[in-house]
């Protein structure tokens, strides 16, 4: 009997075809639905580099490319072209499998046929190239191919292996990439292991076997088991995540089980929240069949996935319902931002509505009593002492206080100006009470507080996305949410994109996640020249993660290619949003749609501008809290660009004044550890608009340029 596999790209192509062709392959795969090869025209192409690809015709105009395996009846649809197209990748590639992996892997072979000649015309001394000191043993050991070898050996500089990229099979070119960053043979396997399958090879790999390394290659082929899943997988073709994921996310997210919290680190764009997702789904199938063999009915949401704002926890929501079909399966499932669970947790025990307090009250009350005492603090710093200190570390005594360490905090204080300090803090903690108002913060610290004394975690498991920019307090609720225990905590997070003033350490709050903590450093959001160009936006300072380690972007990188960012200069800002009418408009007119295109800025107001600029033009805005799909530009604030993606992106008012923001550093005179760590956090908000751009990236500044751009 037949069978059907789906190829990742052809997914990817499937979804940009106008809806009569989509039809047309449909009609294509139901012959191979229907066991039958009547009319399906499977042709084989002459002189093809791999004899086992085939093409059939759609229609006139477009056909499908299959890999059909020698052995069996395996088919594979690999994607589908313009006719031209599609025989020109017929002719030219050939399909492997990788010696140390066992994974299917494709590559370019008449491309690297028209590279050898130049590399060799241009190779320096053997004792200068690229990989001189790395034996042919080590490559071989690394999975690199017998026939790409002697291309390998002609390189010379990082820039030859960058023009291989497009052709070479992906986690080869991983292993040559490690190996060029300066990693040691042992530390590029551990960069390539991240290709292994689940079910990794115990013996001699066979190099002939398409159809068994296509089963070890779940994250770019897909096997189908009838018309149903075939018709749930073509109906989201644009969340191609939900189908297939890398083999080091799908290691991650479906691991039998942990021993207790564990921790997800990657850069941007790595599938950190995608491993987050698929861990809450399989979470949540094993509550439903331990609620089954039970028999015990509703027994409450076992699982809680959560993030740090409503909007991520909304995008969350949606992505959940996408990925978990079966209504049973998203019942164990609670998906809420932390504010929303502290809030919920403080008015059931209270029994009235907590009032929050934003921040003008708190900077009123900060100044009113600063001025009431005579004494010299800020507002800023007098509030930035109550969050990071005392509501941080949880202290309810002067004497604690007086005590505790103030790691991060710059200006040093004696212990008669910690008593000052001490004593506004409980002025304004009291003036909010009498108004009975708190701050996020606060609820956070009092549900905490709450559920250790009701001794009654409400959840099993809790999922936690976004992790870096929790608070201190925040984590001591998530904490008190869930048992001690297997799969109590799964944390997910970069300290690369703390876009907000909170920093954590897990020893000083009990989670231990030594030897239960993973990395993933593919990139699959962001072309390989978005993400060269903006990592550097983060400066060389090095980044501590939670776990009190530094973080590294090591080896961090993306198989995508397109074009470089594009940095315009303006002489006003009236030119400036101009050009932006002028660059949305040729985005548009490339095919790209209007909700696939976000306008980004550090200022709200600018923003706002923006979006006036782009309606009095006809172009259709919405902002980027906006919810359904309606066919319009994008606008809002760098931070809020958190969570989402476009297929283009254009961040303006990157100028020196505006980025960094001058009211969000703290003046070096005052603070000296303060200023450097807001330049960070400034840092980190640019770097995550840049990298919400898939393929395009427009950057803008009327005046000086932003001091934190490349010169």
């Amino acid at each position: 009997m037949p069978r059907l596999a789906i190829a990742k790209n052809f997914l990817g192509e499937y979804a940009k075809l106008e809806k009569s062709v989509q039809n047309a392959v449909e009609s294509a795969i139901g012959k191979f639905e229907a066991h039958t090869h009547a009319g399906l025209h499977l042709e084989k192409l002459r002189n093809s580099r791999d004899g086992r690809i085939r093409t059939i015709r759609v229609d006139a105009f477009w056909r499908g490319v299959v890999l059909a395996p020698e052995s069996g009846d395996t088919y594979c649809l690999i994607t589908v072209m313009p006719h031209d197209k599609a025989n020109a990748y017929a002719a030219s590639h050939r399909f492997t499998v990788n010696q140390a992996l066992g994974v299917l892997e494709v590559r370019n072979e008449t491309a690297l046929e028209q590279i050898e000649p130049s590399l060799a015309t241009v190779a320096g001394p053997s004792d200068d190239r690229l990989y001189a000191r790395v034996s042919d043993a080590d490559l071989t050991r690394l999975g690199i191919d017998e026939h790409i070898l002697p291309v390998v050996r002609l390189l010379s500089s990082e820039a030859h292996l960058e023009a291989l990229q497009t052709v070479l099979p992906e986690a080869q070119y991983a292993a040559l990439y490690a190996l060029a960053c300066g990693m040691t043979v042992e530390e590029a396997w551990r960069e390539v292991a991240q290709y292994l399958p689940a079910e990794a090879p115990q013996e001699h790999v066979d190099t002939s076997d398409l159809v068994t390394a296509m089963k070890r290659t779940p994250s770019q082929v897909v096997f189908v088991s009838g018309h149903e899943e075939l018709q749930r997988i073509l109906a989201h073709p644009f969340d191609a995540w939900r189908i297939f994921l890398s083999p080091a996310q799908r290691r991650i997210a479906y691991a039998p089980r942990f021993a207790g919290p564990a921790q997800v680190t990657g850069g941007a764009g790595t599938g950190k929240t995608v491993t987050a997702l698929h861990r809450a789904a399989h979470l949540a199938d094993q509550a439903r069949a331990q609620l089954y063999s039970a028999q015990s009915g509703s027994a409450g949401t076992p699982i809680l996935l959560t993030t740090f704002t409503r909007n991520l926890a909304e995008s969350l929501e949606t992505q959940f319902g996408l990925l978990a079909e079966d209504d049973d399966v998203r019942r164990q499932v609670e998906i809420l931002n932390v504010d929303r669970l502290a809030y919920r947790i403080v008015e059931q025990a209270r029994g009235t509505r907590p009032v929050i307090a934003d921040g003008h009250e708190l900077s009123r009350r900060w100044s009113g009593a600063a001025s009431q005492a005579g004494l010299p603090f800020t507002p800023t710093f007098l509030n930035r002492e109550w969050e990071h200190v005392i509501l941080a570390q949880d202290l309810h005594t002067e004497q604690q206080y007086l005590t505790c360490l103030r790691a991060g905090q710059g200006t040093p204080l004696g212990k008669f100006q910690r008593s000052q300090v001490w004593r506004l803090a409980q002025q304004v903690v009291g003036e909010l009470q009498t108004e009975g108002h708190s701050t996020y913060f606060q609820l956070a610290n009092e549900a905490a507080h709450i559920l250790r004394q009701s001794l009654a975690a409400p959840y099993r498991h809790v999922i936690i996305d976004e992790a870096q920019d929790l608070h201190p307090a925040q984590w001591r609720l998530l904490r008190a949410a869930a048992p001690p225990g297997p799969d109590d905590l799964f944390i997910v997070g970069d300290p690369h994109q703390r876009i907000y003033d909170n920093r954590v350490s897990f020893a000083k709050l009990g989670i231990g996640v030594r030897g239960r903590s993973r990395r993933l450093t593919l990139n699959y959001r962001t072309t390989q020249e978005i993400l060269a160009w903006a990592v550097p936006l983060l400066g060389k300072a090095p980044i501590t993660g939670l776990d009190d380690q530094v973080d590294s972007l090591a080896g961090y990188w993306s198989p995508m290619h397109g074009r470089r960012p594009e940095v315009h200069s303006c002489r006003t800002r009236e030119d400036e949003l101009a050009d932006l009418v002028r660059r949305v408009r040729g985005w548009l007119s490339e095919g790209i749609e209007p909700n696939a295109i976000g306008v980004a800025s550090r200022a709200a107001y600018l923003a706002k501008q923006a979006r006036e600029m782009l309606e009095a033009e006809g172009i259709p805005t919405v902002s980027l809290a906006a919810k359904g799909k309606r066919r319009a530009v994008r606008a809002g604030t760098m931070h809020g660009m958190k969570g989402l993606e476009f297929q283009a992106i254009a961040a303006i008012g990157v100028a020196e004044g505006m980025v960094p923001a001058p009211a969000a550093v703290t003046p070096a005179d005052v603070d000296q550890v303060a200023h450097a760590q807001d330049l960070q956090r400034e840092r980190c908000v640019l770097f995550v608009a840049c990298t919400r751009a898939r393929d395009h990236l427009y950057l803008s500044y009327s005046g000086s340029p932003s001091p934190f751009l490349p010169t």
